[in-house]
């Protein structure tokens, strides 16, 4: 048995879930409606539980993922560095994070992707097109009376704020005087390491499975709506990536307009840390190269990008929440809902909590996808798993995408570190 499925699990991921796609969608079209197999059951209430079994074994994770993946993310900042450069840092990574989100939500709005696509039948979900609480009732909600409560319901901003508070609180504990409090605050630590290490080998485990739950969601889709989904996905890819473009030529190069360097000239020097960034899929996996590029090619002092680049990699997640705000709305549109200011304001502030605790490994992003639908109340079931799953098909060509915005974003953010500290070393630099 071992060696007939051999073949499966030595095939890329990426690759066995892009097949899983199109085979999926073309079978969903080629199959006629409505085909019975046996009295009453029909071939697609055969296939369709294997696409909300894929939903639910992410459901499954999300809660302990996310815990684990913040309380880290924020524990892992020292404390003794967050001097000057950490606070600039910090509030580089906050404006740029901020830009990134309005400019995805703004895409999504001209492009509308999901829009074209009726998925709105019968959904369970769209009943759950949220009634907006008041912008104060927002901000009042994240801060939880109960967080064990807040886990237990997937509560996800009550969540984030908690696990935000207690990372940090970790994180001065290590660095403590007292030797007790030190060592205790190492032993929960690693327990918290432990525990991301292990949901994120069981979120290897499930990737395992996402072909097949990607078939099933692909097949059920595509044999409801028919051929025309097709433009829905080629809209929110195109949508995806015209964002990254805007965020790199108004942003990353405004900033260099802003200190006074080449904005071509950084765009030449990036290139090694984008390109590897995208074939990578991996913000951590690149920081090597973006260090070399930092020092060698920027003039980055080490004292600077030692700090703001693994923070980055960390903390700052730019891609991804231009990625988070197009696939929300492309989920919404596809499935009916309506959002208001209200929904608007939660995808802003989800996605930006969210992006402190995006662990920087491949298809972390979709992860976190689920996390804003959760926030915004509506059920990933029914209509909203198959727009989600159609999101999830072509992840790997949105993942290489967003992962390299967030490098070219972690670099940029060292180079006006260490400018406006007055420690960049411009010989390296052409000046407009």
């Amino acid at each position: 048995m071992k060696k007939i499925f051999s073949w499966y699990f030595r095939a890329n991921l990426a690759y066995r879930i892009l097949g899983a796609l199109v085979i999926g969608s073309i079978a969903g079209i080629l199959v006629p409606k409505g085909i019975t197999l046996f009295g009453d059951t029909t071939l697609l209430n055969v296939i369709s539980p294997f696409g909300d079994l894929f939903i639910r074994l992410l459901k499954m994770i999300i809660v302990p993922i996310i815990v684990a993946s913040l309380i880290m993310g924020t524990s892992s900042v020292e404390p003794s560095k967050l001097g000057r450069v950490g606070r600039k840092a910090v509030f580089f990574y906050f404006m740029t994070t901020l830009l990134a989100i309005i400019i995805g939500l703004a895409c999504a709005f001209v492009f509308k992707p999901g829009s074209g696509l009726v998925l709105s039948d019968s959904s369970a979900a769209v009943s759950k097109a949220a009634q907006a609480p008041s912008l104060s009732q927002i901000f009042l909600n994240m801060v939880p009376t109960n967080p064990i409560s807040s886990m237990a319901n997937t509560e996800v901003l009550p969540m984030i704020c908690f696990c935000i508070f207690f990372g940090i609180g970790l994180a001065f504990c290590k660095e403590s005087s007292n030797e007790r409090i030190k060592n205790s605050a190492k032993i929960v630590f690693g327990f918290f390491e432990g525990v991301s290490e292990i949901m994120f080998k069981v979120v290897r485990w499930i990737m395992e499975y996402a072909p097949i739950g990607v078939f099933a969601l692909m097949f059920t889709v595509f044999n409801k709506s028919g051929a025309g989904a097709f433009s829905s996905l080629a809209n929110v890819t195109i949508s995806l990536y015209i964002g990254l473009a805007l965020q790199v030529f108004l942003v990353y190069c405004g900033i260099c307009l802003l200190i006074k360097l080449s904005p071509l000239d950084f765009l030449k020097k990036v290139k090694d840390p984008m390109l590897t960034a995208f074939v990578t899929r991996s913000s951590n996996a690149t920081l090597p190269i973006s260090m070399d590029t930092a020092e060698h090619k920027m003039g980055v002092p080490k004292g600077v990008y030692s700090f703001v680049l693994p923070v980055g990699a960390t903390v700052n997640m730019n891609g991804t929440t231009i990625y988070l705000g197009i696939c929300s709305l492309f989920i919404a549109n596809a499935c009916g809902i309506d959002l208001s200011a209200g929904h608007y304001l939660t995808i802003i502030i989800t996605s930006i909590l969210a992006a402190v605790g995006t662990a920087g490994v491949p298809g972390a992003g979709a992860l976190m996808l689920l996390l804003v639908l959760e926030a915004l109340g509506i059920e990933v079931n029914g209509n909203v798993a198959i727009a989600y799953g159609m999101i999830l098909g072509i992840d790997a060509i949105l993942d290489m995408g967003r992962t390299s915005m967030n490098v070219v974003g972690d670099v940029i953010a060292s180079i006006w570190v260490a400018k406006t500290e007055g420690e960049l070393d411009e010989s390296k630099w052409k000046h407009v």
